[in-house]
């Protein structure tokens, strides 16, 4: 079976993490390392995608910044969405190759992660036909955008676990007009343990593709990515 190495960043700075994803992925194309599956909690930020589009943003980036985010342009597909403490985001790094040459199935499996592990904490997600994401009721709760390239994933999955909503009330998250956003926190009534919910994703992670999920403590991993060179390979296990 194939193996998946899931390590858990903890609270990170947006700019480094993707870094990080950048140089595991230039491993991964490489065929240095195996498939990856970093999860983390960003500090406050605000991502703008390939599709973004000016008017979804209510403020304007200097007035987004002045409240303590971070504002960056970056390389994956979708629209404009929000990141910060209490909301798990997933970044597979993935070599489709071993599995399907498929963006749209790819787009599918990752809401199907975590409708899986919604529905571990009694929460019945779903995915919309026109839409990336997962939804509960008319309100996102996961929002979804990737690249691909030479069949190589990158970016991934945020999920509202704690997450501080009002953060979204100066955006139109993902360009969508008509719906709300929500948490697990909101429709539970009580905060939820985001270790719980790492757990949860990783065992339906390895489910839904059909892989073996390895924990690698982040010290561990950060050391054998760094150590990695063009002259030395070395295989993460």
């Amino acid at each position: 079976m194939k193996e998946l190495q899931t390590v858990n960043l903890g609270l990170t700075a947006y700019l480094p993490t993707w870094e990080l994803q950048q140089k595991i992925f230039n491993l991964r194309v490489g065929k240095v390392i195996t498939d990856v599956l970093l999860l983390t909690e960003h500090q406050h930020v605000y991502t703008l995608g390939k599709s973004t589009d000016e008017s979804h943003l209510l403020a304007g980036e200097t007035e987004l910044k002045a409240t303590g985010a971070d504002v960056y342009h970056i390389d994956r597909g979708g629209d404009i969405t929000y990141h910060g403490p209490g909301q798990l985001v997933g970044y597979p790094i993935l070599d489709l190759n071993n599995y399907y040459l498929d963006t749209h199935r790819y787009l599918r499996d990752l809401e199907e992660v975590l409708i899986r592990t919604l529905k571990d904490f009694d929460i019945n997600g779903r995915s919309e036909e026109n839409y990336t994401g997962v939804w509960v009721g008319s309100d996102k709760i996961a929002a979804i955008g990737v690249k691909v390239s030479r069949w190589v994933t990158m970016h991934g999955f945020a999920l509202n676990v704690n997450t501080n909503l009002s953060y979204f009330d100066r955006i139109i998250p993902c360009g969508i007009f008509h719906k709300g956003v929500t948490s697990m926190e909101r429709i539970l009534g009580n905060k939820v343990n985001i270790q719980d919910v790492i757990e949860s994703v990783s065992l339906r992670f390895g489910e839904v593709f059909g892989i073996h999920a390895i924990t690698i403590e982040k010290d561990e991993f950060l050391s054998a990515i760094n150590n990695l060179s063009n002259e030395k390979i070395e295989c993460l296990q």
